[in-house]
Formats: structure tokens, sequence, C-alpha cells
């Protein structure tokens, strides 16, 4: 897919549209730009994962681990279950998983 040139004969209305579409991809790369959250990111696209196993799959702390995953709920990325006493996370759309895929393939696929 190529990508589309931003041209001077843009009206105002579809230059304003890509601004915002820039803002959401700009602060969806902030939140993908952290160790902690794109690991976190990496272990959700497996399946749903309850805070307790995220601490122990990145042996971090909870408190660490909490305020990754609340960046990330800001963000949109993952959506929180309640079971009890148990929380648990999954991915709230396919966004990340394409993304993850990309940066595997870029950074780690020759690798194996």
């Amino acid at each position: 897919m190529a990508l589309p040139a931003i041209s001077s004969e843009m009206s105002d209305e579809e230059l304003d549209r890509i601004a915002a579409k820039a803002q959401e991809a700009s602060n969806l790369l902030k939140a993908l730009s952290h160790e902690g959250r794109l690991m976190i990111l990496c272990h959700l696209v497996s399946g749903e994962k309850s805070v307790t196993e995220l601490e122990r799959l990145l042996s971090a702390r909870q408190a660490a681990v909490s305020q990754q995953l609340a960046r990330l709920r800001l963000e949109g990325l993952v959506t929180p279950r309640r079971e009890g006493k148990t929380i648990y996370y999954s991915l709230t759309d396919d966004r990340p998983k394409r993304i993850l895929e990309l940066i595997y393939e870029l950074f780690c696929a020759g690798e194996d």
C-alpha cells in the first residue's frame, strides 16, 4: 500500500483530519515506546493475562506493571476484566498485534 502525499491542494478539512490522525498515531507510538509496555503487549498477543501473571512474566513489581497497564488502558490498547479479586487484561483490538508483528519482523526475525 502506498502512502498518500500531503499536498497544498488538500482542503482545510482534509488537512485537519490528517493532523488529528497524526496525533492519534503519535499517542499510540508513545505508548509503545516504553520497553515495559511493549513487553506487556507482547505477552498479551498470546491471550488474556492476569496482573499477577504479567508481574511474573516481566519479573516486575505489581506497582510498575499496574502503572504501565494504566497507560495502555488510557490509549485504548488493553481492556480489563475483573473476576473476583483478579483483574485480567487483553488486547482491545488487532492494532497492537499488527504493529508488534512488524516490530518482530524488523528487529527479531533474523535472529532465530
